[in-house]
């Protein structure tokens, strides 16, 4: 198996964590459709974590990291996108735009939200409430928008048959679902409605670039320097503790960002350490997920119109998080 990976370490680790995702998500939905509440529970549990790890595996695989060659990268991830439902970009859409991240510096986003909602007063208000209600409707606004684009720009007309038959597919999916246990349904709209709340909380509080909303390859503007410094010093690594090795492993060790930004090559299983290799304990760029909890819900409709994503204040401050907004609408997995 060695050579199908790209670093040698990484055989155990990736064939187990990918073993857990692929085999582990069918084993979720059959649970949802069980008697038992228990297993349903478990069910919803299991869904949802392989889904999370389903969407950061596309992101490795984006990076390359994990299989030695681009071809094996790019089936995994086209596979990955299949089971979170991010299928309708495809993976090549999905990498271009992150790559654009990490080169250029900045949140090159698909859609522009925000101007949206101000056009359309009653959408906006519909958004709000759901955000109150602490469901993330601003990432399903985008994950729209990505399958509605080609049949509103001609210059992405050549997606509209993938996109249709994406759809059909999905659908078809879904009622075989519902056909089978309405129960189970239900609940697999819970586990990936808790997938992307969990992809939001990440998404949510690891930058403070500038965001721009560009479709097609046209670079962004050339108004500040951009470079290894601004990176760091606009990079944050929210993690569980530096020491939670499971629970960091929720987002599949994606918390440890900064580490990941200064080596994007750098697999999931090696980012603890790489971490500690680089930052003393007391980084101030790390934020940790009990920070950033009450922010996550104290300005929950408050970022949605934000004009910045605020500022976190230095380490051992009251309520350091408490001013830092955060993103919405960045997430990786939306893409045309």
């Amino acid at each position: 198996m060695k050579p199908v990976f790209r670093y040698e370490d990484g055989v155990w680790p990736n064939a187990a964590a990918l073993a857990f995702t692929v085999l582990g998500w069918p084993a979720g939905i059959a649970l949802l459709g069980q008697a038992s509440g228990w297993l349903n529970a478990l069910g919803v549990l299991l869904v949802a974590q392989t889904l999370v790890w389903s969407a950061y595996f596309i992101h490795e695989f984006a990076h390359h990291a994990i299989f030695r060659t681009p071809q094996a990268n790019e089936r995994w991830g086209t596979l990955m996108s299949w089971i979170n439902g991010s299928c309708y970009a495809s993976f090549a859409d999905l990498r271009r735009k992150h790559m654009r991240h990490h080169v250029e510096r900045a949140d090159v986003i698909t859609f522009d939200a925000q101007a949206f909602l101000r056009a359309h007063p009653l959408v906006r208000r519909t958004v709000l409430a759901l955000e109150w209600a602490y469901i993330p409707a601003v990432e399903f606004v985008m994950r729209g928008y990505v399958i509605a684009l080609p049949f509103i720009s001609e210059k992405k007309k050549a997606a509209r048959t993938r996109v249709v038959a994406t759809a059909l597919v999905r659908l078809a999916a879904i009622v075989a679902l519902g056909m089978w246990s309405l129960k189970a349904l239900l609940l697999y709209a819970l586990a990936f409605l808790i997938f992307v709340t969990v992809l939001r909380f990440a998404d949510c509080f690891q930058h403070t670039y500038d965001a721009y909303p560009i479709l097609d390859d046209t670079p962004i503007p050339q108004d500040k320097v951009r470079d290894r410094v601004y990176e760091q010093a606009n990079t944050f690594s929210d993690v569980v503790s530096l020491d939670a090795k499971w629970l960091n492993l929720v987002w599949l060790n994606f918390g440890f960002h900064n580490a990941h930004h200064e080596r994007p090559t750098a697999p999931w299983y090696r980012l603890p350490a790489f971490h500690r290799e680089l930052y003393p304990d007391d980084y101030a760029q790390v934020v940790t997920v009990r920070e950033l909890l009450r922010s996550f819900h104290i300005n929950r409709v408050k970022r949605v119109l934000a004009s910045n994503y605020g500022v976190v204040q230095p380490p051992g401050t009251p309520g350091r998080a408490d001013g830092f907004l955060g993103a919405v609408g960045v997430s990786f997995l939306t893409a045309v």
